[in-house]
């Protein structure tokens, strides 16, 4: 993805988003063509000049600093995300060429995979910034079986939630689980815009799904780090469970996630019924597991 591009698509999302009142302004007898604030009026707030800020959000952040981004942060009322994901993108904006990326990460170590099979009784997998499972516990394993059916190698969320019809069943609040994966997906490109596989992954994504495409033209970016999940699950019904990301400092790129839910709910009764039909299961062929058991 090209960077310059990249930030004049967001930083113009982001001012069409806030209207003159919610910026303290007064107009009077303004007859807007365009949603949000214009140009000028995001430069005024920001305390630059307009001709400077029209060169910021057409991309040309070479001698922009600090301090005047997190002008830009306040003027448009920036939240933690959204701030770190500007950063990164003037920080990609100003590098002329590319970098070699590490090899992703495809398989977890034998402690990471221990860790996982010892929650016996929530379901948690880890994945990597592609979304891609790269390991999984038994209970993981069989919240997400169709995840699993019929895939080689680790399954990937963002293509099950928009090119699998079972996905708007799975999920129960399918809408925001694709947002989140778009946010998470944005979050990541500004990070590495150089990234080809990543890049890849979204040209699959825009050109198979609609309402992928429309999602991401929408430039949102999210941290999605703690939350409730509702599943349909296709063997034991009903799940509402809570869900908390934890990145592995020492595996860059990979995230623990577990689900859990509360003692004496009717969850944690579906969680006992989805472990013993789990239980059926664990005599399928070591190859037919997600990758990543060492």
């Amino acid at each position: 993805m090209d960077p310059r591009g990249e930030i004049r698509e967001f930083l113009i999302s982001r001012r069409a988003r806030i209207t003159p009142e919610q910026a303290g302004l007064t107009v009077y007898g303004d007859n807007r063509r365009v949603p949000g604030l214009r140009r000028e009026e995001v430069a005024m707030l920001a305390g630059v000049s307009a001709d400077y800020y029209t060169q910021v959000e057409r991309g040309n952040v070479s001698g922009v600093s600090d301090s005047v981004l997190e002008a830009l942060v306040r003027a448009l009322r920036l939240d933690d995300a959204e701030r770190s994901h500007l950063f990164n993108l003037v920080r990609a904006g100003r590098t002329a060429t590319q970098t070699r990326r590490r090899p992703p990460q495809q398989h977890v170590r034998a402690s990471v995979q221990q860790v996982l099979d010892a929650l016996t009784n929530a379901p948690a997998y880890v994945r990597n910034e592609y979304g891609d499972l790269v390991a999984t516990n038994t209970l993981g394993r069989a919240l997400y079986c169709d995840l699993f059916d019929g895939e080689v190698g680790p399954p990937n969320v963002a293509r099950f939630v928009f090119l699998d019809p079972r996905a708007t069943t799975f999920f129960v609040d399918w809408d925001e689980v694709a947002n989140q994966i778009v946010a998470a997906t944005h979050a990541q490109a500004g990070r590495d815009p150089y990234d080809r596989r990543l890049t890849d992954l979204i040209g699959e994504l825009s050109t198979r799904s609609e309402v992928f495409r429309v999602r991401w033209a929408a430039h949102n970016v999210r941290h999605h780090d703690t939350g409730v999940k509702r599943f349909h699950h296709p063997v034991v019904g009903a799940l509402e469970l809570n869900y908390d990301a934890l990145p592995l400092p020492a595996d860059p790129g990979l995230t623990l996630v577990t689900y859990t839910a509360p003692a004496g709910s009717r969850s944690a009764e579906t969680l006992g019924l989805l472990g013993s039909w789990a239980a059926t299961i664990e005599s399928e062929p070591a190859t037919d597991r997600p990758h990543g058991r060492d």
